[in-house]
């Protein structure tokens, strides 16, 4: 029997749609649920880990020098300080991340070593990788899909959200219904078969939050080549030449840090808050190797307000101008990553993430078992034919 172009082009598309499916089912299940589960990342940290939230509260948070003493001699030799993240809130630790000692295979991010302190007595409660973690395993799972070297993971993540777009548009297409009933199509009893009713249920309603989640996962994954599609402009501070840059790892946190700051850090903060009076103090970048070492102080955002970077020389404690907000995204790319991550959102967004996280493993699952009994219907009707 010979099928019109209409029923080509659905039989096309319900190709495209199945070897997506059933190709990348592999790799969608383990991106898909651990984006899920990082939508909670923060109260999943917590109970995973109680023991660091077991801080003081309702106290000014020592000065900045103290937890970086603090964290430094909890690493003794192991690490060197590179970072120091203020607590969000009350209750919380602040954290001192540090470099571990070692070269760093070429290529690949340097590993880190953390201390978690009560911001108020400046106690040590714990000292781990979190990178080897559950959190941790999950953040390169779904990054990166714990593939090695640096950006091939990231850029396959990205061509898997474009996978993951095309299997939306093909759904959408192949569920709408011929007649124009989409009512009727809304409804659970459109097939006899309940893995068929999941699988266009579950599609259809997560499938806008699906499409977000797929978009701007792409857009995270390919920064440079999105931005430029959408003409967004980010400052660049300037470029470091001669020998010091070419022997430099290049990418953010690669630049070793430097070993013994010329500036006392309570004098960069100092020096930072000095430009940003009214703003809360979020992390403190040490400096690294380079021509022209620099404190990278961030103040947080608070709803519509963006972070802010203002970067201290650590030569002489002044502003380094044109240089503040160089390592600072873009407004568009920080909205890009809170619908990606859903992360300072209304509650409802982050259950609609937190669903099309789980919804692909069910989706592929479904899907699969609806071509194996399309299969065996075709195999059974063929099979007379074939004996006479």
């Amino acid at each position: 029997m010979t099928r019109s172009p209409l029923g080509r082009l659905r039989r096309f598309w319900l190709d495209v749609h199945l070897w997506i499916g059933v190709g990348l089912f592999v790799a969608l299940v383990p991106l898909g649920i651990s984006g899920a589960l990082l939508v909670w990342h923060d109260p999943l940290d917590e109970l995973i880990h109680p023991h660091r939230f077991a801080v003081s509260r309702g106290q000014d948070a020592l000065p900045a020098s103290t937890l970086l003493a603090a964290g430094a001699a909890a690493f003794g030799d192991r690490a060197l300080p590179t970072q120091l993240r203020m607590p969000e809130e009350a209750g919380e630790p602040a954290v001192v991340i540090g470099r571990l000692a070692g070269s760093t295979p070429m290529g690949q991010r340097p590993r880190t070593l953390s201390a978690w302190i009560d911001p108020i007595n400046g106690r040590i409660v714990d000292v781990a990788e979190p990178r080897d973690e559950l959190i941790g395993v999950m953040h390169r799972l779904h990054g990166t899909l714990l593939i090695p070297g640096q950006g091939l993971g990231r850029k396959v993540v990205g061509w898997m959200g474009w996978a993951m777009t095309l299997s939306c548009l093909t759904g959408l297409w192949l569920w709408w219904p011929r007649n124009g009933a989409v009512l009727k199509a809304l409804r659970w009893r459109r097939s006899p078969s309940t893995f068929n009713n999941l699988h266009h249920l579950v599609g259809f309603w997560v499938l806008i939050p699906l499409l977000l989640v797929s978009l701007t996962g792409v857009y995270i994954s390919f920064p440079e080549t999105s931005r430029k599609l959408f003409g967004v402009e980010t400052s660049q501070g300037p470029r470091e030449k001669g020998a010091a840059a070419r022997g430099a790892p290049r990418g953010p946190g690669m630049a070793p840090p430097l070993a013994a700051p010329g500036l006392p850090i309570d004098m960069a903060v100092a020096a930072a808050m000095a430009e940003q009076p009214d703003r809360k103090l979020a992390s403190i970048n040490l400096p690294t190797e380079g021509r022209r070492p620099a404190w990278r102080i961030q103040f947080a955002g608070e709803g519509h307000v963006l972070p802010v970077t203002v970067q201290i020389s650590d030569a002489d404690g002044s502003v380094v101008k044109g240089r503040a907000g160089a390592d600072q995204p873009d407004p568009l790319s920080r909205r890009m990553r809170k619908i990606h991550d859903a992360q300072e959102t209304p509650f409802i967004w982050q259950l609609l993430v937190f669903l099309t996280g789980v919804a692909p493993p069910l989706l592929g699952v479904t899907g699969i078992i609806m071509w194996l009994r399309r299969r065996a219907r075709r195999r059974h009707l063929t099979r007379p034919a074939a004996d006479s």
